[in-house]
């Protein structure tokens, strides 16, 4: 989320000159920021663009019926090889020998990113006069809006504020000022502190297993879909769905956060003991015990819990496995990022930055291999350490890809689309995730059913045809438009 702003050029493809500034007491040279890279606006850009159009729609369009009239235009065939790409897999990350589901990238590419921006918009805080106190408070400051951002969208289908802390802006903010803090750092300190957030957070697993009679089935975990390890597995065991160190963490912790109607207390004078059972008439009649016994936990706390944490749903488990502490091994995600943006800023040459990216690119996917046949299983929904080290490689291998096309060959001004939508990620991630319904229904269908049957035939908008590809594709177009308009009038929308 972080950003830098364009400079004039100078004569060091990486960082302009320094710039003379007076204070009070004297004159100091400060540096100027660092040089923008247009391939992190694009890559930006690129990961924004397919969360905002859905996947334009791929994996809907392959799960129509292979007698479905659409198959007579688009290949039926290929779509089944891309849809596995535009959907996340039920547990583990890896397919085959090192193949991943493009779509477990994203988050991931969002972490990276954000450790990528970081020394760029230290640099440029830096250069407009900030002292390391305002950067390191507008660094926390950062941190609570993106969190209470993440549990704004969490709580965009709920009666209540529900404290959830799994979507990306959550857990991005969550492990921001950890990552921050180890900016300017020495390499060898950084890479420490890599190892430490990997090696800490699987012993942290492995140290706290499930139970031998755990119940898998009461928390939705299937062997089929391997969400549980057993028998020649068995060493996996804690890392099996619902059953890990950081669930049992989310069960206490998250429902600290709520009041669940069943979480009732004694009134002053009563025994918390259960009452002895009886014959009574109002057992009999079913009658609830007498409201002066018992009030519930809402009624005696403040007006803050009341506000906030009034949710009366207990906590059980995530459908898909998704845990609070995942922003842990995120870090170090980050401080992948991090590395990468210090190189990229460095005054070594374009083709040595390009080098070590695609080297260190591959040493993180080689270790993540490993250790996913060694120490842990490469899972995305929990953040594995081996997950950490394996997506790092495809990330860093997606960054060179785009250092190489629009910062190293002359070709930057193909990246102008996908700037458009770097240079606003934030705006369009939330248009991306509040308006997608109410523009496809109220914008798109209502105002450009006509023009689009022209070109694609009558029923061009329904969803068991070519309209699930068209629809996301046709409101992301609308989507992209307000971001040109921004970005021609120089709106830009930062944390």
């Amino acid at each position: 989320m972080a950003d830098t702003y364009r400079l004039k050029k100078s004569a060091n493809p990486t960082e302009a000159p320094p710039v003379s500034r007076k204070t009070s007491t004297q004159k100091r040279s400060v540096p100027a920021p660092p040089k923008r890279l247009v391939s992190l606006d694009a890559y930006r850009g690129f990961i924004m663009t397919m969360l905002a159009a859905s996947g334009f729609g791929i994996a809907r369009l392959a799960k129509l019926a292979p007698d479905n009239s659409v198959w007579q235009i688009w290949d039926y065939e290929t779509f089944q090889r891309l849809k596995p790409h535009f959907v996340h897999p039920p547990w583990e990350s890896i397919t085959g020998w090192g193949g991943v589901s493009f779509w477990d990238l994203i988050q991931p590419s969002f972490m990276f990113m954000v450790g990528v921006a970081m020394p760029f918009s230290y640099a440029r805080r830096g250069a407009m006069g900030s002292s390391n106190t305002r950067r390191l408070l507008h660094a926390v400051f950062r941190a609570i809006v993106l969190t209470l951002m993440g549990v704004f969208l969490a709580s965009k289908n709920s009666d209540s504020t529900n404290w959830i802390f799994t979507n990306v802006l959550a857990q991005i903010g969550l492990g921001y000022v950890f990552a921050y803090l180890l900016l300017g750092r020495s390499t060898s300190v950084q890479l420490g502190a890599l190892a430490l957030v990997l090696v800490g957070y699987w012993g942290f697993f492995v140290w706290n297993p499930p139970p031998a009679d755990y119940d898998y089935a009461a928390v939705k975990a299937s062997l089929e879909d391997r969400e549980i390890y057993e028998g020649d597995l068995e060493k996996f065991a804690a890392w099996s769905k619902n059953a890990n160190a950081a669930y049992f963490f989310d069960e206490w912790f998250l429902n600290i956060l709520r009041t669940p109607e069943d979480a009732r207390v004694p009134a002053a004078g009563e025994s918390s003991e259960p009452a002895a059972s009886s014959n009574s008439s109002a057992d009999d009649t079913g009658e609830k015990e007498d409201a002066a016994t018992t009030i519930s936990v809402a009624a005696e706390q403040g007006l803050l819990r009341r506000w906030l944490f009034s949710n009366p749903e207990r906590y059980t488990f995530s459908s898909g496995g998704y845990v609070t502490l995942n922003f842990i091994p995120s870090i170090a995600t980050t401080l992948l990022g991090i590395l990468c943006g210090q190189l990229l800023m460095g005054r070594a040459s374009t083709g040595k930055k390009l080098a070590t990216l695609i080297l260190a690119a591959a040493i993180c996917f080689g270790l993540g291999i490993l250790a996913h046949h060694t120490v842990c299983p490469i899972v995305k929904r929990i953040w594995t350490p081996s997950w950490v080290l394996f997506s790092g490689g495809y990330v860093m291998g997606m960054l060179a890809t785009f250092y190489l096309v629009f910062d190293i060959l002359p070709l930057r001004k193909l990246a102008f689309p996908l700037v458009v939508v770097g240079m606003n990620s934030l705006v369009m991630y939330m248009m991306g995730q509040l308006l997608v319904s109410w523009v496809g229904q109220r914008v798109v269908h209502t105002h450009f059913t006509g023009l689009l049957s022209e070109f694609f035939g009558e029923g061009c908008l329904e969803p068991n045809g070519i309209g699930a590809m068209l629809a996301p594709t046709a409101t992301f177009v609308v989507f992209w438009l307000i971001a040109l308009w921004m970005y021609r009038n120089r709106y830009f929308v930062r944390v």
